[in-house]
């Protein structure tokens, strides 16, 4: 488990998420120090591992800066699962029926998840060999016999034994055939397969009311006793590889092994994103009801799992104390101390995001791995289309989506979006039907000050709020 963040230092884990975002410096820093500490706990000594708590992050930045994201980036270079929550989801009115725990089981699933298709993975040599194997079966039925692997006896034909060179025979067409299937030749021919099918009854509870883990507990007992049917389909060969590939895999893996694994792997590696996190702080000076009272008591649900508590999953119990959490709000009408200070004191790390400048605008649009630009750029080359970008129009673009966000409500680099939607629109409709293959389009600053100029021109710009 330790083996990947090993490689990944402070500085090459700044270098992946300068990759796909733009500036914020002082947050990548941060996590990349939270993420190589999870490695440190880990290669430190027993009896001081468990004292090791993770410094969680507070980040602090109007929308669209790349809060999300950073937390996202994050957990595909450590390769973790990761799960993002809104705290106002747990707000009075959505809290029925949704408790803070949730989170924690969703980290475990995605755990699960991600073990599971590692272990698929490493077998997955071996179930395409029982897939081919199906599939042979199928086309070209083995031949059985007591005695068709041994010299033919001289009562073979009053015994029913199979002669040796009828099974040599069956054998090799089978192996001539199993290469055509490796090679695809046969893909397109029709089988009649059988797939496993789980029949697992729906579960509907009548009287009092039950907790989701007691729900979930109940509903994997009864699909468990509930025996697996089979149903025969007619499916082409190439289609029958994917359909039996991942139920032959799961064949061959021990999913109490995979649990075990993915709970370890959430514990120690998992984070979790509490999004609006400013939305559940209330006022200090406030009275003893209202609103303000609901908020503070998600804050204190919060609390222990933050803190580090023992949480019940389907899976298995899980605990809290080593999971890395990273909460994010705007801030732009409570502070970071009005949320209880036992919660501020679980997010000891506190990172201010900048706006972006037009500048990061110009930037976002032309340095990332996965900039809008290249986004589009693969999308037309899809349709034989080539699609080109002036650097005056990756300019143009920059200025216009910052004045937007100047003058309406600044929503970051999603207003990028907006702008590239309504320059590309047209194109994009009327390829391939008036613009066919192997045509070019450059954009221009002039095209793009023609596409757009009314977004600037027009003060009623409510049509743009995303």
């Amino acid at each position: 488990m330790t083996e990947h963040l090993n490689r990944l230092t402070p500085r090459q884990i700044v270098f992946e998420l300068d990759q796909y975002i733009i500036g914020q410096n002082d947050a990548k820093r941060n996590v990349a120090i939270a993420l190589r500490n999870r490695w440190r706990r880990m290669n430190s000594p027993e009896d001081i591992q468990k004292e090791i708590i993770p410094n969680n992050i507070l980040m602090i930045g109007a929308t669209g800066v790349g809060k999300t994201e950073i937390a996202r980036r994050l957990a595909k270079i450590a390769d973790a699962p990761f799960v993002k929550v809104e705290a106002s989801k747990f707000t009075e009115v959505g809290y029925v029926g949704r408790d803070v725990e949730s989170m924690v089981r969703d980290l475990v699933e995605q755990a699960v998840g991600m073990v599971r298709t590692q272990k698929k993975e490493e077998v997955k040599i071996k179930a395409e060999q029982a897939v081919e194997d199906i599939i042979l079966d199928a086309l070209i039925p083995p031949i059985h016999g007591n005695n068709a692997v041994k010299p033919r006896p001289e009562n073979a034909e009053s015994n029913g034994a199979i002669p040796e060179d009828d099974n040599e025979l069956n054998q090799r067409t089978r192996e001539r055939f199993r290469e055509k299937i490796r090679n695809g030749e046969l893909d397109e021919r029709k089988i009649e397969i059988e797939i496993q099918q789980n029949q697992s009854p729906s579960v509907g509870m009548i009287g009092g009311a039950m907790d989701d883990i007691s729900m979930m507990n109940i509903q994997e007992m009864i699909g468990n006793m509930v025996p697996r049917r089979g149903k025969k389909r007619k499916v082409t060969v190439g289609e029958a590889k994917k359909l039996l590939l991942d139920e032959e895999a799961g064949k061959l893996i021990d999913m109490d092994e995979v649990k075990l694994e993915a709970i370890q792997k959430a514990e120690n590696l998992g984070i979790i994103f509490i999004d609006e996190i400013d939305k559940v702080a209330s006022s200090r000076s406030g009275g003893g009801s209202g609103p303000d009272v609901s908020r503070e008591g998600v804050q204190r649900d919060l609390l222990p799992i933050v803190e580090g508590s023992a949480v019940n999953t389907k899976h298995g119990v899980i605990n809290t104390d080593h999971i890395l959490f990273i909460a994010a709000g705007a801030f732009h009408v409570a502070k970071p101390s009005d949320l209880i200070p036992e919660l501020q004191g679980r997010f000891p790390i506190r990172v201010e995001l900048n706006s972006l400048t037009e500048s990061d605008f110009y930037q976002i649009l032309k340095t990332p791995k996965n900039a809008l630009t290249k986004q589009y750029e693969a999308m037309m080359e899809a349709e034989g289309v080539d699609l080109q970008f002036e650097d005056g129009a990756l300019r143009e673009m920059a200025r216009i989506a910052f004045e937007v966000n100047s003058e309406v409500e600044n929503i970051g680099a999603r207003r990028l979006q907006t702008v590239m939607s309504l320059l590309l629109n047209d194109f994009m409709f009327d390829i391939p039907d008036v613009i066919g293959p192997d045509s070019s389009i450059v954009v221009t600053a002039e095209l793009v000050s023609e596409k757009l100029s009314h977004m600037v021109k027009n003060r009623d710009l409510s049509q743009f709020i995303l």
